[in-house]
């Protein structure tokens, strides 16, 4: 059973590199730029892939863009991924803004507010 466990997580991997690359080079709208693919979590079934990504922009209008931009070039990933990647079928792709990011730099402004008032 790792073996298949494995196989799961090579294949994230894969599809996290690639994705990063199609967007950087043939996706050309620009409400994907300064998109950074932080991970990916595939189904046990290699049916579905969730792709995780992070933004530059900390403006919630950016971040509407960037998804808006990234569901209306989700067929072209996809088929661009059937090629690159050595599976049957390339799996059905969903979007999910990364909330660690935004989580870990809001504890970094709390730790420096501390941090800050510990000096007064």
């Amino acid at each position: 059973m790792p073996s298949k466990q494995f196989r799961v997580e090579r294949l994230a991997q894969q599809i996290q590199r690639e994705v990063d690359d199609i967007l950087l080079k043939r996706v050309r709208d620009p409400r994907v730029q300064g998109v950074t693919i932080t991970g990916v979590d595939v189904t046990g079934d290699l049916q579905q892939a969730t792709i995780y990504y992070s933004l530059l922009s900390e403006y919630a209008s950016d971040g509407q863009k960037a998804q808006a931009g990234l569901d209306k070039a989700k067929s072209l990933i996809r088929s661009e991924l059937s090629s690159r990647l050595n599976i049957f079928k390339a799996p059905q792709l969903i979007f999910k803004r990364d909330p660690s990011i935004e989580y870990g730099n809001r504890i970094d402004e709390l730790l420096n507010k501390l941090h800050r008032e510990n000096q007064l």
